[in-house]
């Protein structure tokens, strides 16, 4: 969150545009004169030199930069390391205070750190968390390999669906289930048309389908189901040792592959969280699993450094904003203007709380969707309505160090509707 936060008395200010190869510095004393400007090339003789630069200075050094992907993270550590207060500054309020300062969008390195000066000079700042230094490096690479890879996964998964099954398997598609399972891509790896299935007898095709499909209910009804599917079935007549086939196969092992690393990312993270204590108390809140918990202590670190659940909602992007001018008001909506990844996160753990019993947040739904089960309007306004109470709860049970208790929320403690309000 950017807030004006006073400038100390005496401090050395520093500016830096960050870039991959080159860091842009602009350098100014408390006393005023002429400001310094060098670069910094991204190697570690550069690095040291510029630290050891600043700490011959000998006087209290506040250091200034925009987050540039992740090209910033090695100078920010190193700087961090040797002692030196750091500040983020953000995307939009630079590119913002820029234009305002320069009356024009022209854009370039030194008159970016010109600008990242002036913001420190007047404490349009953000606090900047280090993953490193706050022991959270492993858990954001775990949780963002892990949404690369479901991002991949669900890929093939819709590729698989709609390109190869409606050429060489249509009929199989309605046994396919959820995308987490595997069985189904074993089989039709196995047997990737229905020549391949019935080529063989029932007997037989049971017996190789058997060991595959693993444990179901009904399963030799399942698998009888499949191989008269099959002996219907308006596939394409492709040879199964056709280089089509050999593609659609290579397809599936991708799909299985990406299944199993996600599978292990997912063991791998619960099992260096089991024993953590907010980790624990994430998972008692409805809608929240592992991975939600996961990628809630990745991306907001220690959620106690936030004092008050307003500041986390602004954090999330959660909070509400509304533009208004003279006698014109507009509507009021969600800012989005923090972490896309925790509103996602917290979004689909309310879906997934909204549907189990007995617990606040359905009861909350049902209660602002009360008379109005056809309203979509309604029902996507109580859904947001829902993901910001789920952040407020993730923050008040770590804070709190308390669990959840599934209560009921009070008769009176109802959602207005504002159009029905008496002014």
């Amino acid at each position: 969150m950017t807030k004006l936060t006073p400038t100390p008395a005496g401090a050395v200010l520093v500016a830096i545009d960050m870039s991959k190869s080159r860091q842009e510095v602009l350098i100014e004393r408390p006393e005023g004169g002429r400001r310094r400007r060098m670069t910094v090339m991204a190697t570690r003789q550069d690095y040291d030199g510029f630290a050891e630069q600043l700490a011959a200075i000998g006087r209290r050094i506040i250091v200034g930069f925009e987050a540039t992907g992740n090209y910033h993270r090695t100078l920010a550590h190193r700087l961090l390391t040797a002692g030196f207060e750091l500040r983020l500054i953000s995307s939009v309020a630079l590119a913002r205070t820029r234009e305002a300062l320069h009356n024009g969008w022209d854009k370039n390195d030194p008159k970016d750190a010109q600008v990242i000066l002036h913001m420190l000079r007047i404490g349009a700042t953000q606090r900047y968390v280090d993953p490193l230094a706050a022991g959270i490096n492993d858990l954001q690479e775990l949780s963002k390999t892990h949404e690369t890879i479901s991002r991949m996964k669900t890929q093939t998964w819709h590729r698989i669906l709609t390109h190869y099954l409606p050429l060489y398997f249509p009929e199989i598609a309605r046994f396919a289930g959820n995308s987490r399972s595997d069985w189904f891509l074993a089989l039709i790896e196995r047997f990737p048309t229905p020549a391949s299935i019935t080529a063989l007898d029932a007997g037989a095709f049971s017996a190789a389908a058997w060991p595959l499909i693993g444990r179901k209910v009904s399963k030799a009804r399942l698998i009888n189901d499949i191989y008269e599917t099959a002996c219907a079935s308006v596939a394409l007549p492709v040879p199964e040792e056709s280089a089509a086939i050999t593609m659609f196969r290579m397809v599936i092992a991708q799909g299985r592959s990406l299944i199993q690393q996600r599978d292990e990312i997912e063991r791998l993270a619960h099992d260096r969280l089991a024993e953590h204590v907010d980790y624990q108390l994430l998972r008692n809140i409805p809608g929240i699993g592992p991975i939600n918990a996961l990628t809630i202590l990745a991306e907001a670190g220690d959620l106690r450094r936030f004092n008050h659940h307003r500041q986390f909602l602004k954090f999330c992007g959660l909070d509400l904003a509304t533009c208004q001018s003279g006698t014109f008001r507009g509507r009021t909506k969600l800012s989005k203007y923090g972490n896309a990844r925790l509103r996602r996160t917290f979004w689909m753990a309310a879906q997934v709380a909204a549907r189990q019993r007995d617990n606040s947040f359905r009861d909350k739904l049902g209660r602002y969707t009360a008379g109005h089960a056809d309203d979509a309007d309604r029902r996507r306004k109580a859904m947001t309505a829902l993901t910001a109470k789920m952040a407020r709860v993730a923050h008040a049970v770590v804070k709190t160090g308390t669990e959840y208790r599934p209560f009921l929320e009070r008769s009176d403690a109802r959602w207005k509707d504002p159009s029905r309000q008496v002014p």
